[in-house]
């Protein structure tokens, strides 16, 4: 079975207009896509650190970038001299890895070491987009008046 049902998820969710998109690019995605190898690991609650094994690259045969929610990493590698390789097991080949990225997730920080590419991810979420208590109020609530119960004065009888 290749095509998958998403319409149960929709009774319950809403704002998930690009869940069926990332699904079928998913589906679509090609074996090449493994290489170069990489680990996506989680640091922290909201940070993440992507590892690409990209042996034989230098930092400028290497592009970062970031578009909206996709991160785009390539690589190219430079004129070769006149060498020869009896054997060459170090791929030098082109690449070009996409990682879709959750919304409010940024790059922090990108280094090139021991043929490893770190790139530091961090989701910071505007504070305007966090979760907030919302007050339940009466109906003076809803006119707009204060939420504060009325004081009533309590006035001493005189002796």
């Amino acid at each position: 079975m290749r095509t998958y049902d998403v319409a149960p998820l929709f009774r319950s969710s809403v704002g998930f207009d690009r869940l069926p998109d990332l699904l079928s690019q998913a589906e679509r995605s090609e074996a090449t896509a493994a290489w170069p190898p990489y680990n996506i690991e989680k640091v922290a609650e909201d940070e993440y650190r992507i590892t690409m094994a990209v042996a034989g690259f230098t930092s400028d045969e290497i592009e970062l970038t970031q578009h909206d929610t996709a991160l785009l990493v390539s690589g190219q590698k430079g004129q070769e001299s006149e060498r020869q390789y009896p054997h060459r097991g170090i791929a030098a080949r082109t690449f070009r890895q996409t990682f879709d990225l959750a919304e409010h997730v940024k790059v922090t920080g990108a280094s090139l070491e021991n043929g490893l590419l770190t790139v530091d991810l961090k989701r910071e979420v505007p504070e305007a987009l966090k979760p907030r208590r919302i007050a339940i109020g009466g109906r003076q609530a809803a006119i707009g008046q204060d939420n504060a119960p009325a004081q009533v004065e309590h006035r001493a009888k005189a002796a």
